[in-house]
């Protein structure tokens, strides 16, 4: 047994995001928050890691919990819903952060209105994971356990 503290991943939901499974089904599918939140915490423990979440509507929140992960949490799974945009302060939080981010939505951006194919939260992403739905949450924390354990940050 080792004396080692388990290594910790922060999973991050901004706006509305506690209303999945509710809202629009068609796009985002009907599995809850936490039924996501389920997925990665079972996926996380497979790969010898824990995992913690936070849900906030509020910004502030959300970088605050970035703010408090630093030089605690190995990565941060982020799924900002649409903060995704505009939110600058995320970028500047998610910059100064030294570990894996990996930024995460259940749809594509990409194949939406026009005014989601600009994230401002990739330029600071390791990684992007993006239109697999669900299944996104199990390969974000796939991604974040291969990028460790190859020392990628």
């Amino acid at each position: 047994m080792s004396d080692e503290p388990t290594p910790v991943v922060l999973l991050l939901h901004g706006p509305n995001l506690n209303l999945l499974g509710e809202r629009e089904p068609e796009i985002y599918g009907s599995a809850t928050l936490a039924d996501h939140v389920a997925t990665a915490t079972e996926a996380a423990a497979a790969h010898g890691l824990a995992l913690e979440h936070l849900q906030s509507n509020a910004e502030s929140d959300l970088v605050d919990a970035i703010h408090r992960a630093r030089g605690r949490c190995v990565a941060i799974i982020v799924n900002p819903g649409a903060l995704t945009h505009y939110a600058w302060s995320l970028h500047d939080a998610l910059g100064a952060y030294d570990g894996v981010v990996i930024e995460l939505h259940l749809s594509n951006p990409n194949g939406r209105e026009p005014w989601r194919h600009t994230s401002v939260v990739a330029p600071v992403a390791t990684g992007t994971i993006a239109g697999l739905g669900g299944h996104g949450y199990a390969l974000a924390v796939e991604a974040v356990a291969r990028l460790l354990s190859t020392g990628r940050t």
